[in-house]
């Protein structure tokens, strides 16, 4: 695997994608977290948990499935300086959209969203979910909602070379956004108010640029270009 592919930057894209995540599926996972709950903290925590094991582990599935296309495309060093430039442009658009400086990222998600059409039926039969099986199972389908930060994180991680390194990526990915989803599950508008700062976003947005930049194959432009 690649320095730019590890685990470590998996999970702080995870992290840093928070002000993201929050505004994407906050709202699912504050309904989680008080569903049925009646005003027991440890339950409401146990659904809330359940849910984004079902999403991370949706995460990893999509990753597996990355994965094996990554390797087919990536046959040969031409083809993995591809996959590793649009992984890079791809992570650098989705920081200007954090950032909220260009929401090129927009396209990415409508396109997704035909996927989503055909699941938001069954995610709705899912709710409340009350019980560890239904807010396991809606975390399930919910991991395949139309975001454009899984969409960039996941063609990031299609560049590892391998199906299981990419599943493993997007499992950390998905631990990186664990800590703002399972707070924002109990502490929804604070967590919210306080992700959707300017600053805060901003400075997300200037880190996952940095990533982006530093996946971009470089130096074999310049191999090549000479």
């Amino acid at each position: 695997m690649t320095e730019a592919l590890t685990y470590s930057t998996a999970v702080l894209l995870g992290l840093l994608g928070a002000t993201h995540c929050v505004g994407m599926c906050g709202g699912i996972a504050a309904t989680v977290g008080v569903s049925q709950s009646h005003g027991r903290t440890g339950r409401g925590l146990w659904l809330t948990l359940c849910y984004n094991l079902g999403r991370v582990a949706s995460y990893t599935l999509a990753g597996a499935l990355i994965g094996l296309a990554g390797h087919q495309l990536s046959g040969g060093a031409t083809g993995a300086v591809i996959l590793r430039t649009l992984a890079g442009l791809l992570l650098i658009g989705m920081g200007l959209y954090v950032a909220q400086w260009w929401q090129i990222i927009n396209w990415l998600e409508r396109g997704g969203g035909l996927l989503w059409r055909h699941l938001r039926p069954l995610a709705a039969r899912l709710l409340p979910a009350d019980t560890t099986p239904r807010a396991l199972a809606l975390g399930l389908v919910w991991g395949w909602l139309p975001c454009g930060l899984v969409y960039s994180t996941l063609l990031w991680a299609s560049a590892a070379g391998s199906w299981h390194k990419s599943a493993l990526l997007m499992t950390a990915f998905g631990v990186g956004t664990l800590p703002a989803m399972i707070t924002t599950g109990l502490l929804a508008q604070q967590v919210r108010t306080l992700m959707q700062r300017q600053g805060v976003r901003q400075a997300a947005g200037l880190m996952i640029i940095g990533f982006g930049i530093y996946t971009l194959p470089i130096t074999a432009w310049i191999g090549h270009g000479h």
